[in-house]
């Protein structure tokens, strides 16, 4: 489910959703109502409903959060019925009450739909200055993706780019597997036969398991955060985990390589040693710059919370 992925994008674009579902309410609805009719308010009931037609439900309150009409909504389960309701207790109402605006809501699950919608409400004031009504409009939280934000994970890019990083999962899952294989293949291939196992064999064996793992943590970090829209868990790699987990195992797999070609050059050829100390140092340059790129993503973290 993308459910956690799309509360993120609304994080995101809840000023300009506001913003936009204001300026469309201000525009069909006059905060200062002249007539002071229930008519007056069901008629810019129904200017609002074609001119935000993905709505789910528009209806009316009063100043006591009792629903002065039935809902207004293009879906025949939804329509026609909640007049004398008491929503009084809804932040949205409240809300409005004290701040004497357009309001928008966070994501909540509505109890008639079952969905997650958000409540976009607009009051409307007599000549006296007394609140009439409090128009309510109840929008899906994909719908409000697909009008705000057209490139968010339900638009027709946010479905192909699921598709692609499915497929380029499935491909890295694959050369992990052969990775793996051919790396235990390796390692079997001596058998119960200590006499005859080959450390550079067996380094080989270990580089290949370790590069396999490096995949299969890459393929989970990009199957869970881009396909399913998990939330990310670690707060010092918010937006670039999925390159900190690869490079973590990278560094781990040169490591092992360097270790490797230590043993290596000192039993064949102690000359060459000096190729496993740039090796050394190119890991250490790895982790340094890993560490000082981890540091400065989270320290940018607090600045903004």
């Amino acid at each position: 489910m993308l459910v956690v992925k799309e509360i993120q994008e609304f994080a995101q674009i809840r000023t300009k959703a506001r913003a936009y579902l204001c300026y469309i309410m201000s525009r069909n609805v006059s905060q200062s109502m002249g007539e002071g009719t229930l008519e007056s308010v069901i008629d810019k009931i129904k200017e609002l409903q074609t001119a935000l037609p993905k709505n789910e439900v528009i209806y009316a309150i009063d100043g006591k959060g009792v629903q002065l009409i039935d809902n207004i909504s293009s879906k025949s389960k939804l329509h026609g019925f909640g007049k004398g309701d008491n929503r009084s207790d809804r932040a949205y109402y409240y809300k409005t009450l004290k701040e004497h605006r357009c309001m928008l809501t966070d994501p909540y699950p509505s109890l008639y739909s079952n969905e997650l919608v958000v409540t976009a409400t607009f009051p409307l004031y007599d000549k006296s200055d007394k609140l009439l009504a409090i128009i309510c409009i109840d929008i899906t939280l994909k719908n409000i993706l697909r009008m705000v934000h057209p490139s968010s994970v339900d638009s027709f890019f946010g479905g192909v780019s699921k598709v692609v990083y499915s497929g380029f999962s499935l491909a890295l899952f694959a050369v992990a597997l052969l990775l793996f294989i051919k790396g235990v293949i390796s390692f079997m291939s001596f058998g119960m036969d200590v006499n005859h196992i080959d450390i550079n064999e067996m380094f080989k064996s270990t580089i290949l398991l370790t590069l396999s793992l490096a995949i299969v943590d890459l393929v989970k970090a990009i199957f869970e955060e881009e396909v399913l829209g998990k939330e990310k868990k670690h707060a010092s790699s918010d937006t670039h985990q999925t390159m900190v987990r690869f490079l973590g195992s990278i560094i781990i797999a040169l490591s092992i390589e360097s270790l490797m070609l230590v043993f290596k050059f000192a039993l064949t050829d102690p000359s060459k040693l000096l190729y496993a100390v740039y090796l050394i140092g190119g890991v250490t340059a790895l982790i340094i710059g890993l560490s000082i790129y981890i540091k400065a993503n989270r320290e940018q973290k607090e600045r903004d919370a």
